[in-house]
C-alpha cells in the first residue's frame, strides 16, 4: 500500500496536465458494496452527502449511508445506517494537486434481526491528495482512520478517480481498503460552485 501511495504522490508532483481550482462545493449520491472478511458479512448500500466551502481553504462535509448486510455463518444479517460530518482543510500543492485534510465526527447504527442494535460514535481523520491527471480525469488518494468509543479503530487506504463531463457533472468510481474490510463504489457528483 505505501508503495502504491508513493507512486500517486509521485506521478501527481510531475504531471504537466493544468487545472483550475479543485471544487469542494458539490452533492453526491452513489452505490456500494463492502465486503468485512473477518465476521463474513457484505452487502450494498447507497450514500448520499455534500461538501461545502466556506472559505478558499475550508469546507464542510457531511454523508449519510444505509446498506442491507447479507451474512454467511453464523452472523444474521443485518442493516446498517452511518452518518459522519466534519470540517475539511485544502490546500493547493500545485496547479495540478491539492492536499486535503479531515476530521470528521462518525456515528455508525448496525440493525441485526430481532431486539437490539450495536449504536456508535467516534470520530475520523484523514489526509489525501486530489490529483488533476488532465481537464477531465481527477484521481485521488488517502490515508483514513476511524476510531469508535465501542467498536474500536480501523485505518486504511483510499483511492478513487472521477471523470467530469462538464463543469457540473461528474463520475466516479473508487475503493477503500483495511485489514478486514473492503468497499467499492461508483458516485455521481453535482457541483453547485461554478
Amino acid at each position: 500500500m505505501l508503495r502504491s501511495t508513493l507512486f500517486v504522490l509521485l506521478l501527481a508532483f510531475s504531471a504537466s496536465a493544468s487545472a483550475e481550482d479543485f471544487d469542494y462545493n458539490y452533492l453526491y449520491l452513489g452505490y456500494g458494496n463492502t465486503d468485512f472478511d473477518v465476521l463474513g458479512i457484505d452487502g450494498g448500500g447507497f450514500t448520499l452527502g455534500a461538501s461545502y466551502a466556506f472559505t478558499d481553504s475550508f469546507h464542510v462535509f457531511a454523508g449519510y449511508d444505509i446498506a442491507d448486510l447479507e451474512a454467511s455463518g453464523l452472523v444474521p444479517d443485518t442493516d446498517a445506517t452511518r452518518f459522519r460530518a466534519g470540517f475539511g482543510y485544502n490546500m493547493g500543492l500545485s496547479e495540478t494537486v491539492d492536499l486535503v485534510a479531515k476530521l470528521s465526527y462518525e456515528s455508525v447504527d448496525l440493525n441485526p434481526p430481532g431486539p437490539g442494535s450495536i449504536d456508535d460514535s467516534g470520530y475520523g481523520l484523514s489526509v489525501g491528495i486530489r490529483f488533476a491527471a488532465t481537464e477531465e480525469l481527477e484521481l485521488n488518494a488517502g490515508i483514513k482512520r476511524v476510531d469508535y468509543s465501542d467498536l474500536g479503530d480501523d485505518t486504511g487506504f483510499e483511492i478513487g478517480g472521477l471523470y467530469s463531463f462538464n463543469d457540473s457533472w461528474s463520475l466516479g468510481l473508487s475503493g477503500e481498503f483495511s485489514d478486514d474490510v473492503s468497499t467499492y463504489a461508483v458516485s455521481g457528483r453535482f457541483y453547485f460552485g461554478n
